[in-house]
């Protein structure tokens, strides 16, 4: 029994979706989506139906596309509201949230806690002599410009940031009830620290790459591992002894399509499977 990790789907790519719907069954082992499956609720759908049929059981956070309200779509919903939605989807499909409580990962080895978080971002991954209202334009200078900006509505909150703000607290009081005596598996979309954001075409494109305020969860809580996506580039990295996964498959040029999905799946527990197929960092202005 296999605890594995993937993010970044990105299933509005036609070869993605081909090659989603011919993974091979792993009946015994878990799956951690680490969002950006798609832009819609549909490329949602799809995502849960072939994975909960492959995977003994799922657990889902979400991306920036995830949560994109497109023109064309017609629910109106954009935010909080579209993030509940998205909540909804995979209770249907009986995939654990950020909204439910943490799982005891019932493999071999240690005792650990799964949990899945939901966390944005506020910006703050910026030089110090950039402030913060001159943020986005110093990232406009470089031609970057997420466009989170536009199609990601932060509504209830007054900001990303706010909302950013609003999901850390709420994250930290379940974190701080965790027992000590279980390790745990921490998935979030977003990196959780800054010097793991290593982009060499569009380094600007740290502003929307997560928040300062969980550079030390790795060490203030029981952490064992962090799985995260959204850089498409994937890695394996240590800090005071605590593995931090990149587990991005990406855009369909940011991957092997003659190997197919599986190779991309990220083994957490119970060892370590390193990525075979390193990919070179690309300019993508949209991740």
């Amino acid at each position: 029994m296999k605890l594995y990790a993937i993010s970044d789907l990105h299933l509005l790519g036609e070869c993605n979706r081909q090659a989603l719907a011919t993974l091979p069954a792993h009946p015994e082992d878990w799956l951690m989506l680490g969002g950006d499956i798609g832009e819609t609720e549909e490329q949602l759908e799809f995502a849960l139906s072939i994975l909960t049929r492959r995977f003994q059981r799922l657990l889902w956070t979400p991306g920036n596309h995830d949560l994109w309200t497109l023109p064309s779509d017609t629910s109106g919903l954009g935010g909080e509201a579209k993030y509940r939605r998205l909540v909804s989807i995979c209770r249907d499909h009986g995939v654990l949230t950020p909204e439910d409580p943490y799982v005891l990962w019932p493999g071999e080895g240690l005792p650990h806690l799964l949990a899945p978080l939901f966390i944005l971002y506020d910006y703050s991954f910026r030089p110090a002599d950039v402030p913060l209202d001159k943020a986005i334009e110093w990232a406009a200078e470089s031609g970057v410009i997420c466009a989170d900006e536009v199609l990601l509505s932060p509504e209830p909150y007054s900001s990303r940031s706010a909302w950013c703000a609003a999901r850390c607290l709420y994250t930290e009081k379940r974190l701080q009830e965790v027992s000590p005596r279980a390790g745990l598996i921490l998935i979030n979309h977003f990196p959780l620290r800054q010097d793991l954001v290593r982009l060499r075409w569009i380094p600007r494109f740290s502003l929307w790459c997560g928040t300062r305020r969980t550079e030390d969860w790795h060490i203030r809580f029981p952490v064992s591992v962090i799985v995260h996506g959204h850089l498409h580039i994937r890695s394996t990295c240590f800090r005071d002894g605590v593995r931090f996964e990149e587990v991005s498959l990406g855009y369909p040029h940011n991957w092997n399509h003659e190997s197919g999905i599986e190779p991309y799946l990220r083994e957490i527990l119970p060892g370590h499977s390193a990525m075979q197929h390193p990919v070179e960092d690309r300019r993508n202005k949209d991740l």
